[in-house]
C-alpha cells in the first residue's frame, strides 16, 4: 500500500530527533497522499530525510505518534507482536509478574496503550486513535503470548474511560471486551492481599506504580504510629500494618475508596491496626495539629495536583501546605514519605517545594532515599511523559 508522506518544517522535530515519539500539529510543513485519521504514515524531516512511521489523527494536537524508526517496517500482525513480545519479556526480567503493567504506552513503543494484568485479568486502556484501531488485535496476540508461559486470562476489561480520549476525536468508553466475568479482582502484591475494582476503580483500578516503594516504607514502621494520607484503597496503610506499625490512621476523601480499604484490611487481618476515615486531608491535616496528635511517619501519596503546564503554580501551594502540615505533626526525628505523581511537577520543582515548606516550619531534612515508579513503568528517555512518579522519603529533624 502507499503510504501518505509528512513533511516536518526545517528546525522542527526536535523531540523526536532526540528519542522522543510524538511530531505536533505546528511542526509539520505538508502532507503528500491521501489518508484517514488513525492510518499509518510516513514522516520525513525538511530535507526528505526519513525519520520513521507513525499513525495520524487530525483531532489531535499530538498530530502523529510514531511506532517505528524504520520506514520499510510494516505495521501488521508480526510487528504488534514482536512489540508485545519485548513488552512481557521485559517485565518478567525486571518485576514481580504476578499483577503488573505489561504495556506503557509510548515507554513500549506502543504510543496511546496501557495493559495492567491483575491476576488472571487484563484492563486495557486506549487512549490513541491509531492504537485503537488494533486493539483487538493486541489483546489476542497478548493472549497468546501470556499463555506460552502457562498463564491464563479469564477476562479482559477496557478501562478507556479517561478525557483525554476526546482530545483525540474519541468518545471515552468501558466494558468487557469478550466475555463478561467477575469484576472484583483479588491479587497479591508484596504478600498483601487486595480486592481491585477494575470497574469503578480509578484509572485501571490499583495503582501498580507504588509497588516497590510500599515496600521502602515498611523498614520504618515497626511499632510506628503512621498516618497515610490519600490513602485510595489502602494499599500504603497495609504495608505499614503487615511491617508491625503500632498503629496506622489512613485518611481520603473518597468514600468508595475507604470502604474498598476497609474489605482489603479485613482479607489480610490487619482491621485491628488500622483504621479508616473518610476524610479532606487539606483540612485534616491541621485539626490533628491542632490536636497535638504527632507521628512516627507520615505518608502523603496524593492524586496529581497538576495535569497541565497552566495549573503548576496552584499545584506547588498544594503540595508546599500538605507537605508543611505533615511535618508539623511528626514527632521530632519522625519520617515523611512524599510523592507526587504528575510529570509536569518536576523532579527539581519538587524538591525545591518540600524544602520551602521545611523552610516556613523551620524544620531539617535528612533525605534517606529518592525513587520513582515500579520498572514496569519504564522511563523512556526523550519522552518526558513516561517520567511522572517522584517519591522521597526524608527523616524530619528539628532546627537546633
Amino acid at each position: 500500500m502507499g503510504y501518505a508522506i509528512v513533511s516536518l518544517k526545517k528546525g522542527e522535530g526536535r523531540t523526536v530527533k532526540s528519542g522522543g515519539m510524538w511530531i505536533y500539529d505546528n511542526e509539520i510543513a505538508s502532507i503528500m497522499g491521501s489518508f484517514e485519521d488513525g492510518d499509518i504514515v510516513i514522516v520525513h524531516d525538511f530535507d526528505g530525510y526519513p525519520l520513521g512511521k507513525g499513525f495520524i489523527n487530525r483531532h489531535s494536537r499530538i498530530r502523529i505518534r510514531l511506532l517505528t524508526r524504520d520506514v520499510n517496517q510494516e505495521i501488521n500482525r508480526e510487528f504488534l507482536k514482536m512489540r508485545l513480545k519485548n513488552a512481557w519479556d521485559y517485565r518478567k526480567r525486571t518485576v514481580d509478574i504476578g499483577s503488573c503493567r505489561i504495556v506503557f504506552g509510548e515507554a513500549d513503543f506502543l504510543p496511546g496503550l496501557v495493559v495492567d494484568k491483575f491476576s488472571d485479568v487484563l484492563v486495557v486502556q486506549s487512549l490513541a486513535l491509531g492504537i485503537d484501531c488494533w486493539k483487538e488485535e493486541i489483546i489476542g496476540i497478548l493472549k497468546e503470548i501470556l499463555k506460552e508461559d502457562g498463564i491464563s486470562i479469564r477476562g479482559v476489561y477496557e478501562r478507556s474511560d479517561a478525557k483525554v480520549r476526546k482530545q483525540e476525536g474519541m468518545q471515552p468508553v468501558k466494558g468487557f471486551l469478550g466475555e463478561e466475568f467477575e469484576t472484583e479482582v483479588e491479587i497479591s502484591e508484596n504478600g498483601i492481599k487486595y480486592l481491585v475494582d477494575i470497574v469503578d476503580g480509578q484509572k485501571t483500578g490499583f495503582f501498580l506504580d507504588q509497588k516497590y516503594n510500599r515496600l521502602a516504607i515498611r523498614k520504618l514502621c515497626s511499632g510506628a504510629k503512621v498516618l497515610d494520607c490519600f490513602t485510595h484503597t489502602g494499599s500504603f496503610a497495609l504495608n505499614a500494618a503487615q511491617a508491625g506499625a503500632a498503629s496506622v490512621l489512613a485518611l481520603d476523601a473518597s468514600e468508595g475508596g475507604i470502604m474498598q480499604a476497609r474489605k482489603n484490611a479485613e482479607l489480610n487481618g490487619l482491621s485491628d491496626i488500622v483504621s479508616f476515615e473518610c476524610a479532606d486531608v487539606f483540612e485534616k491535616l491541621p485539626a490533628l495539629e491542632k490536636s497535638r496528635e504527632k507521628f512516627d511517619l507520615v505518608i502523603l501519596d496524593p492524586p496529581a495536583f497538576t495535569k497541565s503546564r497552566n495549573s503548576v503554580k496552584n499545584a506547588v501551594k498544594g503540595y508546599r501546605e500538605i507537605n508543611l502540615r505533615a511535618m508539623k505533626i511528626l514527632r521530632d526525628g519522625g519520617f515523611l514519605a512524599t510523592c507526587s505523581c504528575s510529570h509536569f511537577m518536576t523532579e527539581e520543582l519538587f524538591a525545591k517545594t518540600i524544602g520551602q515548606a521545611a523552610a516556613n516550619v523551620h524544620k531539617r531534612l535528612r533525605q534517606v532515599e529518592f525513587r520513582t515508579q515500579a520498572p514496569d513503568h519504564p522511563v523512556l528517555w526523550a519522552a518526558e511523559e513516561s517520567y511522572y512518579l517522584k517519591f522521597f522519603i526524608f527523616q524530619v529533624v528539628e532546627e537546633k
